[in-house]
């Protein structure tokens, strides 16, 4: 049976994730700071506390899972906090720990992780549409999605010799629990004004994506960032008033 590693897999888009590969018959091990759930299929998940920043802890959470399953096919590093602040009141020490998770603990995950692909793998790193459009308050965290989405060029081109793919997705908006708590109903409508499908992403439509990523089916993919938005980053400004005058039509 192949197995993923999903890390920031308590919630959100990493828990979505998990589910869409045990739903396609896979062994996942499910990473996290905080308690992720093995109510799904206890017999094929494996929930495991991780700090991804800290070296020894990936280093035995890694082993746990070898162990526990004897191979690794796919890591989705996922795991990413946010720190929302404008450039002058963002803290050298809040720099350091966003870089520390979102950028720094995937490179550490995939260097833990590489050496156990000995068939070959798949290597998904979530990065974000910030990463490629830079917004204010995102000084901290653009800064490490645009530096995750260069690292898994990077890794593409360094671990290809192996037979390991290594890809990206950049998520739009997406209707998150945190979405849903920190975007006030002006921010949601200005997202949806500039995006071209007029709505924000589902959970379950970026665990589509990534699972395609980490499949046989995307076997000549790697070194792509993959923009799910619904349209957001290819497009500029304008929308709203094109779609008033086409109800005027």
């Amino acid at each position: 049976m192949k197995t993923a590693i999903v890390t920031g897999a308590a919630r959100g888009i990493g828990l979505a994730t998990a589910r869409k590969f045990l739903a396609e018959g896979w062994a996942v091990a499910l990473l996290d700071i905080e308690d992720a759930t093995q109510a799904d299929c206890p017999k094929t998940t494996l929930a495991l506390r991780c700090d991804v920043s800290d070296p020894a802890s990936v280093e035995a959470a890694v082993a746990a899972v070898g162990q526990r399953f004897g191979r690794i096919d796919a890591l989705v590093n996922n795991a990413g906090i946010a720190i929302f602040k404008p450039l002058l009141e963002t803290s050298l020490e809040e720099w350091n720990r966003v870089l520390a998770v979102n950028l720094t603990g995937p490179f550490i995950m995939a260097q833990a992780v590489a050496p156990w692909m000995t068939q070959g793998g798949a290597m998904v790193n979530i990065t974000s549409i910030s990463g490629l459009r830079a917004s204010t308050l995102r000084v901290a965290y653009g800064t490490s999605k645009a530096g995750l989405a260069h690292l898994t060029k990077q890794l593409a081109a360094e671990l290809a010799g192996l037979g390991i793919r290594v890809n990206a997705v950049a998520p739009g908006p997406v209707n998150t629990a945190m979405a849903q708590a920190v975007h006030t109903p002006e921010i949601r409508a200005d997202y949806h004004d500039a995006i071209p499908l007029n709505r924000y992403g589902l959970e379950s439509e970026l665990a589509e994506v990534i699972f395609f990523l980490c499949s046989d089916k995307a076997s000549y993919v790697t070194g792509q960032v993959m923009a799910v938005d619904g349209g957001f980053e290819g497009t500029g400004i304008g929308l709203t008033t094109l779609r008033a005058a086409r109800r005027n039509l």
